[in-house]
């Protein structure tokens, strides 16, 4: 039996980290539309890579624990990329709650309790995270530990609280970063490691939504302002997420990599600074 590589979400992120990490393992490309999964597979197995595919929605307990043992059937599950999500022009605000923080710490909770020993995940999270206000030592511990069933009752995350998609899509992003922090600490003792890459804007299908949606004007100034002066690529993230998964970066876990071309430092001190 190989060792295995789960990718949930499987759009050009998750196949750009897949394909640094994977050669010689069998990856299992799940995703909520099994026509996405089927076009990747074919990609992936067209530049030689052991593919099968399945289909998750990570919002529900069943499916993503059903996804688990599923991976395992094939082998020791060693790597884990969860790159799925939806942006603020793709759904509401409890949508993207369920999906973005709950789904997140559902995968964390599931594949923490399989992944093996030597294994490291990423999971994809956003600049957008960055540019959330501070939130109280409270708050922040509550998204980094709440029980994840329990984790959408959370007073602060009320629709009178949340009150528009981008909010809930930064509160979402920020909480990924926090709760990897607190499962880092979990799959330690499993001897495997876990982060976190915040992008910018990464060339995507979902960033064009983005860049042509209601909000498409302010993006594409995020880019002109900022010190890279450009959009990412994929294959950038790829080989962040390689570092993280690879053995270059044993000592790196419970960390978020923020990589967005200094979209942040522009909005924080810079020329994209709120008035």
């Amino acid at each position: 039996m190989k060792e295995v590589v789960v990718v949930i979400g499987s759009g050009s992120i998750g196949q750009a980290i897949a394909r640094r990490v994977s050669a010689g393992k069998h990856v299992v490309l799940a995703d909520l539309r099994e026509e996405n999964a089927k076009a990747a597979a074919q990609t992936l197995s067209e530049a030689g890579f052991d593919v099968s595919i399945a289909i998750v929605d990570v919002s529900l307990r069943e499916s993503v624990h059903a996804l688990t043992e599923a991976a395992s059937s094939f082998g020791a599950v060693t790597g884990l990329i969860h790159a799925a999500g939806v942006s603020p022009s793709q759904a509401p605000p409890a949508t993207i709650l369920k999906v973005d923080l709950y789904g997140t710490a559902l995968v964390l909770e599931e594949f923490g309790s399989i992944i093996a020993q030597g294994g490291a995940g990423v999971v994809i999270a956003s600049q957008s995270g960055h540019r959330l206000p501070a939130l109280s030592p409270e708050q922040n511990k509550a998204l980094a530990t709440t029980p994840v069933d329990e984790l959408l009752a959370l007073p602060m995350l009320q629709a009178d609280q949340v009150t528009n998609p981008l909010n809930a899509y930064q509160i979402s992003k920020r909480g990924n970063a926090l709760r990897v922090m607190a499962e880092a600490v979990r799959w330690g003792k499993r001897g495997a490691r876990i982060n976190t890459i915040s992008p910018g804007i990464i060339i995507t299908p979902l960033a064009k939504d983005e860049l042509s949606g209601p909000r498409g004007a302010g993006y594409r100034r995020m880019l002109e302002l900022s010190p890279a002066g450009r959009a990412g690529t994929p294959d950038e993230v790829g080989h962040v997420g390689a570092l993280l998964m690879g053995p270059d970066g044993a000592f790196i876990t419970g960390s978020d990599f923020l990589m967005d071309g200094g979209v942040t430092a522009a909005y924080w001190y810079g020329e994209l600074a709120p008035a």
